[in-house]
């Protein structure tokens, strides 16, 4: 079975408008994973697609939805996918490929059957997705915790010191625009993504997990000299558009997944702001 949701573009002056209930609607993805679902949050942001996949007791199909008007999913699309649980059995048209916990995989465009399973019933997989419209179709790979792009930042003075694997990014795989990857905080730091940044050539979605129990982060988003906040919980997603900030800090260490799509692959293309610049 697949839900989803739809999430229209909203200016940045309309923006400047909204309460926090209207912040929330539009840019906040309360529910990313239903067991025996694929969920989804089909956004007019770069048409970027992103949800959860969480086959517990049975295989879970990829399913098209109607706003894609299409016969499959990955028609004129291309899928990205991280698993947060336990160990995943993907088969991409025939082909079988598995993913243990923090693995990732890269299905191109044009594929027709995918199906998602859990190897072991008591600690079934997780998939976070991200999808966004494909030129062409290349090969589905699977990259896992050795494959990826490595960057260690920050500092334990400036509760910010971060590790940053970046999966699936063109360093690392061919995709046609989709990048994603996972960012871990380590103990003791809690900001994510400094110094806060905006790329207006590509739009971007932050899911949060491994947030502890009872606490949660906080997003900023929004003109750097107007910004505005978003409270996350575990497992949940922020839908950053182009011309916002971005940023965040949590009440306790955590992890998340970043995923953009847009004109161009250039992971450090982005225009930086300084804590005392920002409003």
């Amino acid at each position: 079975m697949t839900t989803y949701d739809v999430r229209y573009a909203i200016h940045e002056d309309h923006y400047k408008t909204l309460d926090t209930e209207g912040l929330r609607k539009h840019f906040l993805v309360e529910t990313v994973f239903v067991k025996d679902e694929v969920c989804l949050t089909y956004t007019h942001y770069e048409r970027m697609i992103v949800g959860g996949i969480w086959p517990v007791s049975k295989p879970v199909r990829l399913e098209t939805i109607d706003s894609l008007k299409s016969a499959h999913f990955l028609d004129r699309r291309e899928l990205g996918a991280m698993n947060i649980g336990g160990p995943a059995r993907i088969t991409v048209d025939g082909e079988i490929f598995e993913l243990a916990h923090k693995e990732a995989i890269y299905i191109g465009a044009g594929n027709k059957e995918v199906v998602f399973e859990s190897l072991d019933a008591a600690n079934p997989a997780k998939l976070y997705v991200n999808s966004a419209p494909a030129h062409t179709s290349y090969p589905t790979k699977k990259v896992g915790q050795e494959d990826a792009d490595v960057l260690a930042l920050g500092s334990t003075e400036t509760s910010n010191k971060r590790v940053i694997r970046k999966l699936l990014v063109n360093s690392v795989v061919q995709t046609c625009q989709l990048q994603m990857g996972m960012t871990e905080l380590l103990d003791g730091s809690v900001w994510n993504t400094m110094p806060a940044h905006i790329h207006d050539r590509r739009m971007e979605a932050y899911f949060y997990f491994k947030v502890p129990e009872d606490q949660a982060v906080c997003h900023f988003m929004g003109s750097e000299k107007e910004t505005r906040h978003l409270w996350v919980k575990n497992e949940q997603a922020v839908v950053s558009p182009p011309w916002s900030m971005h940023c965040g800090a949590g009440t306790a260490s955590y992890i998340f997944i970043w995923g953009m799509a847009g004109e161009n692959l250039d992971y450090d293309d982005m225009d930086k702001f300084n804590a005392s610049d920002i409003l």
